[in-house]
């Protein structure tokens, strides 16, 4: 019995929709048996698939070429899992590296310097009293041409 590679990865729950698996057939992070494969391309029991999802690339041996989706408490039955445990190891490491920091001054401002922009923009530093024609009223301009005042 053999199986669409695209429908195989969507029915043991590789990937959640058959399009995302045909995508990455076409992207090539699929490989059967070390070799990259089309969406189209049967898989067969026994066969080795390799999946690269950065930063991990998960290795999955087929025990049973399906078409059609069945529950996660069947997937012993469908698949086995042989991911060398170093790929875990690095998944774990990516994980705890966490966020890494972004340049100054580019993106989207950090939650602190959001605060930092409310607060200076807060109503208690602008001067809520202020009238501009009071303000015009009282104005004399400065004149720099101090020679012109004594003529």
């Amino acid at each position: 019995m053999e199986a669409r590679l695209d429908k195989w990865l969507w029915a043991a729950r590789i990937y959640k929709t058959r399009t995302m698996a045909a995508d990455a057939c076409k992207n090539g992070r699929i490989a059967i048996n070390g070799a990259q494969a089309k969406a189209s391309r049967s898989v067969k029991a026994g066969d080795e698939v390799s999946v690269r999802k950065p930063p991990v690339t998960y290795t999955f041996r087929v025990l049973q070429p399906i078409e059609k989706r069945v529950g996660a408490k069947l997937l012993p039955d469908i698949l086995e899992n042989i991911t060398p445990p170093e790929q875990y190891e690095v998944l774990e490491m990516h994980r705890i590296s966490g966020f890494v920091g972004r340049a100054k001054g580019t993106g989207r401002p950090t939650k602190k310097d959001r605060r930092a922009l409310d607060d200076f923009t807060a109503p208690e530093f602008l001067d809520a009293d202020f009238d501009e024609a009071d303000f015009a009223d009282s104005f004399q301009p400065f004149d720099f041409d101090d020679d012109d005042d004594n003529a």
